[in-house]
């Protein structure tokens, strides 16, 4: 399926952070660009396609604009010229494509690029490897005349930054094509050339240059793909984001390179491929003959002759490769020789190359040459070192067999054999399995990519093939060791306990590279193996250490360590697992209590770590909507150990008492204090504006006076004879705009404010709570006499909250769902909409509804001056309320809504995004709910992250026809056919 989005705004084209000599990165599509075609998509993985390696959901992006560098145009053309680039124009397609998933030194991500015929009659076109990409690959070309039609991948080069597409010539109607005419020898020092291709995301750009140099060594682009073993040419053309591709044309209007990168830092430099190799390719796929491609294991690098003096070139060979090679100023040098390959132990880092086969060699193409053409055969080289010459014979290995066109995905993670590419550059053997999507059971630590795995439930893993026989006997739900590396470090063995997941993710399947058809063939290689089931397990909960406090000594076995992953990204949460602890409220039932920020909704997997000992499954009972815990469930049945049901107080704790901190630190260790509570007040959470996701609302928060409270996402306070008085919790806020981190906000929740809903489940009632849907904030007696609040209130406030004289005011009114087209809303119908017929009222109230800026004073004539007297909304259908309204007290009757339409019950995986009716956090931040088809995340390289359909974005319309709900927009999709474009309306 293709899309065709309606869009507006800026096209803001996002880069990612260069080296000083980089090739221009591969640019995602921002989520509010606009184009011509079918255009449309955001997340599902929808991530910038500069971030490496990231998880399979991602909803958030940067919007931060790079500046672009000046293109430099072509001075007033000559006739000639202008003849020239006419012709050539008409051979250039800008290419839309899509790497689909990470591969190799790839993350999977969108983007755009240019392209030229080299072959009309069969339909090749000449681009760059980075753009036809290591992993499978999804794209289309779109020629001058704005004609289009898909391409499929037919070459990529190991090593050299060139690959060959193929399109249907006879897709091509309205315009005639022609191939534009290869020359690598015309490339010469001072000849002026022309970059014609899709500069900077334009449509078609001619940057001028002349060419300076032949003799560059390959740029290097950081970690990730670069080219090597060859020599690039410089000009000054500075191309930038989108011309990579771009035939470089001389004056007669033949391709003498190919634009591959530049600087940029703002210099004018580019830096061009020469084209004998890619000529000698395209030769060999139009006679049908395999492309051999040799390799000894060896990066040389061309050095002047000054250097290789210094590293040891005699005189007499230095004269000798001077007449033989008048024109060259220097010779070839091994860079790095990597451990076990062919090369190893008889090739040292600067050796000079003198000699292969016995015939003086000085350039890469004529390596290049002699290595193709003995793939599985012996060469001879003769380097010095030293000052001594060195002579060794050496086997040619196969390039393509280190290239790896085969990955597995087993487990939410991706694998293939390590290349060549990610042995050269950290210099480690070409071996093991590497770990091209670190994601699901295999989301590592510290890094998303660079691992090498090792051993699977003690198992060597040597190669692809011994890792999949490995995989293809662990059960769903397994726990198994894990011993792997890091590229950069493979001095280190990490071990860690692995939780295989076979049930989100039940297939194993293995992608094979087809280059006849472009495509890859996925084929299913093992069903899951059902879970063992569960047995019962026996300990002991760890004894203090001279415990400070009695009490501590007992609560330890109130807590138990909870682990929860998240298989899909919903409702904005960023990320996929999260670990913490909760506390055991009902030992006999096995309830316990435990953050959102760690159990935030639930579609998930989640463990329970008992005495540091027994793990155990558990589910999600309870989610509050507004008070940010959760209560989840395990089998007691299956646990033999002491764990205690925590004593929890029924008295709310006060400011001033004193109290004992108990918590978890950073690093999972229990910590205590005896402390004193300094304060009780309403706090409000900042939402997170860019990806709305959940927040506690409208709670009294403590805190308390020890560093340690700060260190503690999870713990207690505790009284001296050991109970609980208050929960310690994480409380997820806003997204730092500047670190791009999420601020996560360490509090206290008062005991007595969640024991009516443990009450409840404890008798086996899951709580139907309804709440009003609006957001408070606490003002003072001196705002609410200015607001209209009468001294008889101000009294009565004083009187029965002796400790805080405030009142509430409606700060902000939640969205309600419309239900239907035809009915939008503009805010929570409870709360606000009209009713005129009501005498008593005027044309700014309403007896059904609260505004803004509302003063609450009574609910069910219970004066409202504490946070937790709001839980009267919980059991009643409605509320009698009394209100101050812009200085008039006022009487209404405020229906309350259920909570059981805020939560998430189905989600929609489609072209890459996932969609599902906008939660609850969506509507406390939105003024007008466009639809129920709400984009919660995509991910990299699909159609969605292509076509800009970002999360935030509602889906209103497929193909004009409106698609409301989400029932209606999957009855739409069900007829739209694969590769058929499709129009949105977001």
């Amino acid at each position: 399926m293709k899309m065709s989005q309606k869009l507006n705004g800026k096209n803001k084209r996002k880069q990612s952070p260069n080296a000083s000599v980089e090739r221009p990165a591969k640019q995602p599509k921002p989520p509010n660009c606009s184009y011509v075609k079918d255009d449309s998509a955001s997340e599902h993985d929808m991530a910038s396609s500069s971030v490496r390696g990231a998880q399979i959901y991602d909803g958030l992006e940067s919007d931060d604009e790079d500046k672009m560098l000046p293109l430099v145009a072509a001075a007033a053309d000559t006739a000639e010229w202008q003849a020239t680039i006419e012709r050539v124009v008409r051979n250039v397609v800008s290419i839309h494509f899509c790497q689909t998933c990470s591969f190799d030194t790839d993350a999977a991500c969108s983007s755009e690029a240019t392209g030229f015929v080299v072959d009309a009659e069969r339909g090749y076109i000449l681009t760059n490897r980075h753009v036809v990409c290591a992993g499978p690959f999804w794209g289309y070309c779109i020629f001058d005349n704005h004609e289009e039609c898909d391409v499929y991948p037919v070459y990529r080069d190991p090593i050299h930054d060139f690959g060959i597409l193929r399109f249907d010539p006879k897709a091509i109607k309205y315009m005639p094509l022609a191939a534009l005419p290869i020359r690598p020898d015309l490339a010469k020092v001072g000849v002026e050339i022309r970059v014609v291709g899709n500069d900077a995301g334009e449509k078609l750009s001619i940057l001028s240059g002349v060419i300076s140099r032949l003799d560059r060594n390959a740029p290097e682009y950081g970690e990730g793909y670069s080219d090597f073993n060859t020599n690039y040419i410089q000009a000054a053309a500075a191309a930038s984001g989108g011309s990579s591709g771009s035939p470089v044309v001389n004056v007669d209007g033949y391709a003498v390179a190919l634009q591959a990168g530049g600087r940029s830092d703002g210099a004018a430099t580019d830096y061009f491929l020469p084209l004998d190799r890619p000529l000698r390719a395209l030769q060999c796929i139009q006679k049908g003959i395999p492309i051999s491609r040799g390799t000894i294991q060896t990066q040389w690098i061309l050095r002047p002759f000054d250097e290789c003096r210094r590293l040891g070139l005699t005189p007499e060979w230095e004269a000798a490769m001077r007449r033989a090679f008048p024109k060259e100023t220097g010779l070839l040098v091994a860079e790095i020789v990597l451990p076990e390959g062919p090369a190893d132990s008889s090739i040292k880092e600067g050796d000079v190359l003198i000699k292969v086969n016995g015939e003086l060699l000085a350039k890469f193409i004529c390596l290049d040459d002699i290595l193709d053409s003995h793939v599985g055969q012996k060469v001879t080289l003769l380097v010095q070192r030293g000052g001594e010459d060195v002579e060794v014979e050496l086997d040619v290995g196969d390039l393509h067999a280190i290239t790896p066109d085969r990955f597995v995905t087993v487990a939410g993670g991706s694998f293939h054999n390590l290349s060549y590419q990610q042995a050269r550059l950290y210099g480690i053997p070409v071996q093991g399995v590497y770990v091209c999507e670190a994601a699901g059971s295999f989301r590592f630590e510290s890094a998303e990519y660079g691992w090498l795995i090792e051993s699977v439930d003690q198992k060597k893993t040597p190669s692809l093939d011994a890792f999949i026989e490995v995989m293809k006997g662990i059960r769903d739900r397994a726990r198994v060791v894990i011993t792997y590396k890091h590229v950069r470090d493979l001095h280190t063995v990490n071990t860690r306990i692995l939780y295989v997941d076979r049930h989100w993710t039940s297939k194993m399947r293995l992608a094979i590279r087809n280059d006849t058809t472009g495509l890859w063939d996925f084929t299913d290689i093992a069903e899951a193996l059902p879970a063992a089931p569960p047995m019962p397990r026996t300990a002991q909960f760890p004894q203090l250490d001279n415990p400070l406090f009695a009490a501590a000594a007992d609560i330890i076995r109130s807590f138990v360590r909870i682990n929860c992953s998240m298989p899909v990204k919903l409702d904005g949460f960023p990320q996929p697992k999260k670990v913490g602890f909760g506390l055991v409220v009902d030992a006999d039932q096995g309830l316990v209590i435990v953050s959102r920020a760690i159990v935030p909704y639930d579609l998930c997997d989640i463990s329970v770590t008992i005495a540091d000992s027994i793990i155990m499954d558990a589910k999600v009972v309870f989610l509050h909507p507004l008070a940010n815990y959760a209560i989840i469930k395990y089998d007691p049945s299956l646990v033999n150990a002491p764990v205690r049901s925590a004593k929890l107080s029924t008295s709310t704790i006060k400011q001033g008492a004193a109290t004992i901190f108990i918590g978890y630190n950073q690093n999972q260790r229990i910590v205590m204090a005896k402390t004193t509570v300094t304060d009780i007040t309403s706090v409000a959470i900042p939402a997170n504006a860019a990806a709305p996701r959940y927040r506690a609302l409208n709670l009294d928060a403590i805190t308390v006076d020890t560093g340690l409270s700060a260190q503690c996402g999870n713990g207690v306070l505790l009284s001296e004879d050991g109970t609980v008085e208050a929960l310690w919790l994480t409380y997820m806020g806003e997204r730092n705009p500047n670190s791009n981190k999420d601020t996560d906000y360490h509090l206290g929740f008062a005991t007595p404010g969640f024991l009516p809903i443990l009450s409840q489940i404890r008798t086996g009632t899951i709580p139907d709570l309804r709440i009003l849907n609006i957001e408070t904030q606490a003002i003072q007696m001196a705002q609410a006499r200015i607001m209209g609040v009468s001294d008889e209130w101000v009294d009565r406030v004083a009187a029965s909250n002796p400790a805080r004289h405030q009142l509430f005011m409606v700060r902000k009114i939640d969205c309600a769902m419309p239900t239907s087209p035809s009915s939008p809303s503009t805010s929570s119908s409870p709360t606000n909409p009209k009713d005129d017929s009501d005498p008593d009222s005027d044309s700014d109230s309403d007896s059904k509804s609260l505004q803004e800026g509302d003063i609450l004073l009574t609910l069910n004539s219970t004066l409202i001056t504490r946070v937790s007297e709001l839980d009267i909304m919980y059991t009643s259908t409605s509320l009698a309320a009394t209100i101050i309204r812009r200085g008039r007290q006022l009487s209404l009757t405020i229906p309350t809504i259920p909570t059981t339409d805020l939560h998430t019950t189905h989600a929609l995986l489609f072209c890459g995004a996932v969609l599902h009716r906008p939660h609850h956090a969506v509507r406390q931040q939105i003024s007008k709910l466009h639809s129920e088809v709400y984009v919660g995340a995509r991910s990299r390289g699909s159609p969605a992250y292509m076509y800009g359909l970002a999360p935030t974005n509602f889906i209103t319309a497929v193909n004009g026809v409106s698609t409301f709900t989400l029932t209606e927009f999957l009855k739409e999709i069900t007829g739209i056919k694969d590769g058929e474009y499709f129009r949105l309306r977001v």
